[in-house]
Order: structure tokens, then sequence, then C-alpha cells
């Protein structure tokens, strides 16, 4: 019999079952899930709204190429244009988080006609080798080298140095509003403004990379619109398919028609199933009015967080739901402690637990959180 090739940590535990914000072992036992695959599940766990739109069109078709229309794909961009910013009239479906970074720069490239990208330190767009190039961790990329040549990295957050890093030779700017991977950093908004200024300046296209950020989570629909910029492109992801792989990238109306056929394409994109997933997703943001729920949650989560009573926890970062508690010693020592206390969560950089809980979470679940978090840390001095 054949074997799973191993890149990820193991937890040890065999989940078989979820709803909501719960999943449950193999032995009954129940956690609740602030890890939700790195903020996939930000809907839930089989939402019943997400799985009777799967249900229905399970039923009818499935694989449908984008040469021919369909119903689900119809539904999706019609409840998933309420979501955008006005001057957003374009979207390139995609699979992946990081096949819409790599289709966002392709776009850039295309357009500007230029080689340069500009991404910052503590950055992270994806695995595949365009987005991996403009991914900050040496970690990630030294195995890979030689990656992408054109990449520019400036320091996040930096707005002094933000004319000097976008020259006449860069294509994109490309950055997180609140970065993930890296540390749950969020930008200024002196920073956004400086970069969305410079861009517009020298011609280069400004890409908000809003795959883990978006779709509610920070307490808006999109984040960047807490920090009053618009990018000309932006991506999202994970939690806009409702549980099923998505990608996409979001454009201004200018940049539809930059592909000729058989310049760009994707498989699995615009996949009826996955579309009947998000085309409820995107309905269900504004019925249940997630991102207000989100940021009521968050406050609650926050202040939870910071009544840890341990020497060892220094601060909580982030917004709405997509939150970390930075610590003075590594955190991935504390992922085990807090499972074993019923409670799934996430690193982000060395030393910050990151928590990216579903939205319809209660003041019980924010408890039990508090709890698990205070005895982990104590646990460690």
């Amino acid at each position: 019999m054949a074997r799973l090739a191993r890149y990820y940590r193991e937890y040890g535990i065999r989940l078989v079952r979820g709803h909501m914000q719960y999943l449950w072992d193999d032995q009954g036992r129940r956690y609740l899930d602030c890890n939700t695959n790195h903020g996939v599940a930000f809907l839930g766990h089989s939402n019943p709204y997400i799985v009777e739109a799967v249900r229905r069109q399970i039923e009818e078709v499935w694989a449908v190429p984008l040469n021919f229309a369909t119903p689900a794909r119809e539904r999706f961009v019609e409840a998933f244009s309420r979501l955008l910013p006005a001057k957003f009239g374009v979207v390139f479906l995609q699979n992946t988080g990081t096949e819409a970074v790599e289709t966002a720069i392709k776009i850039a490239k295309k357009m500007t006609r230029r080689p340069t990208i500009v991404a910052f330190t503590n950055s992270f767009h994806g695995r595949t080798t365009g987005s991996l190039s403009i991914t900050w961790n040496e970690a990630y990329r030294k195995a890979f080298e030689p990656l992408y040549p054109h990449v520019r990295f400036g320091k996040f957050n930096l707005a002094s140095e933000v004319e000097k890093i976008v020259g006449e030779d860069t294509c994109c700017v490309v950055v997180e509003p609140i970065q993930g991977e890296g540390g749950v950093n969020s930008a200024t908004p002196d920073f956004l403004k400086a970069l969305r200024e410079e861009t517009s300046r020298k011609g280069a296209l400004f890409i908000i990379d809003e795959i883990q950020t978006g779709f509610g989570r920070t307490g808006a629909v999109w984040a960047f619109q807490k920090f009053g910029v618009e990018p000309d492109l932006f991506t999202a992801g994970k939690a806009l398919g409702g549980g099923l792989p998505i990608g996409v990238v979001v454009a201004r109306e200018e940049y539809g028609d930059v592909f000729e056929p058989g310049e760009h394409g994707s498989t699995f994109a615009g996949n009826a199933v996955v579309m009947a997933a998000a085309a409820a997703a995107s309905e269900l943001l504004l019925k249940d009015d997630v991102p207000s729920r989100a940021e009521s949650a968050g406050r609650d989560l926050a202040k939870a967080l910071s009544e840890h009573g341990s020497r060892i926890g220094l601060r909580v970062k982030g917004m709405g739901l997509m939150l970390g508690l930075e610590l003075r010693v590594k955190a991935d020592q504390f992922i085990q402690p807090l499972m074993a206390r019923g409670v799934l969560a996430l690193t982000a950089g060395m030393n910050v637990l990151r928590f990216l809980p579903p939205y319809m979470i209660g003041k019980e679940d924010v408890e039990l959180v508090r709890s698990a978090v205070s005895d982990a840390l104590r646990g460690a001095g």
C-alpha cells in the first residue's frame, strides 16, 4: 500500500467530524477550532447553508471548463459582486491562494512589461515558484533557489523607504494588510497609503494579498477597507470557498481583458461544486452580517487573550478574528498543550500564537481559549 509523503508536522490526532466551530477526533473528543486550516473554515465546518448548496450542485453538474457557462458560476459572480467595492468589476477564477498570487503577478508583468516585484520582510504569499519568490522566510525558499530573480524586499511598515524601493523597473508591489504567517503584523495606514501613492506615480500595480485577511475575518469584508486605500488588484481565497479550494484575483475594469486566449488558464477553476459553495459563502457573509460578528467576537477574544496571567505573554496583535498572542519564547511549544485542553491553534513566525476561529464563536468558546492559554503558558513558567 502506498503512503502519503510527509512534509507537515503530525499532531497525533485523527479528526473525523466537524460542525461549525468544533471538530471531533476518533476518540469522541471535541476541539474548538482556532486553526481552521489556516483560516479556510471561517464560516464553520459543515455549515448547513453551504452543505445544502453543495448537495444540490452535486446532483446537477460538477466539472465544466471555463469555455462553457454554468448556472453555478453565474450565481457565484452575482453573489460575490455584492461584496466588492464599486471600482472592482473583474474576477479571475483560480483554485488556490498561491495560484491567485501567480495570476496577479502575470497580470502586472503583462500590463507594465517590467521585471521587478516589490515585496516585504516577513511576507508570505505562497509556495509555488513565483509566490515563493516574494515570500520572505529563507527556510521556505532556500532549498529551491534560484527562484525568480527580479524581487526587491522592502522593510514592512517603513513608509519612508517606499519611494526608494518602488522604481521605474517595478511591475507591482505585493503586500498583506496583516501579515499572517509572518507574525500577525498589521500594516499602518501611512505605509499602505505611501505604497498606493508611489505605485500610482511610478506606473506600477498595487496588489493587496487578502487570502487570509479577506472575506470578513478582520471585521470588514476586505481588510484594506479598514486602511482607507484601494489597490489595483487583490487576491482572495481560503474562507471564500466555504471549505472548498478556491482562489481569485479581483481587478479594476481596465485589467479585465489583459490575457488573450491561450495566455492563461486553469483546469479546475470555476468548478461548479466549488462555485456553488463560494456563492453560498458569499450570500451567508451578508445574511449573517459576518464581518460585524467577527469584529465583536474578536474584541472579546482579544480581551481574553490579554488575560493570560503569565510573564511570558507580551501583547495581543491583529484585527477581528485574526489574532496573535506575542510571547517572549518560541510559540510552537504551546500547540500540543493547547490541543490537550481542547483548543486547536497555529503559530505565526517564531514567537506568536495565532488564533483564526470561525465567526460564530460564543462567550463559552472565548472562555475556553482564555482558560487553555492561561494554563498552557503557566505550565511553561
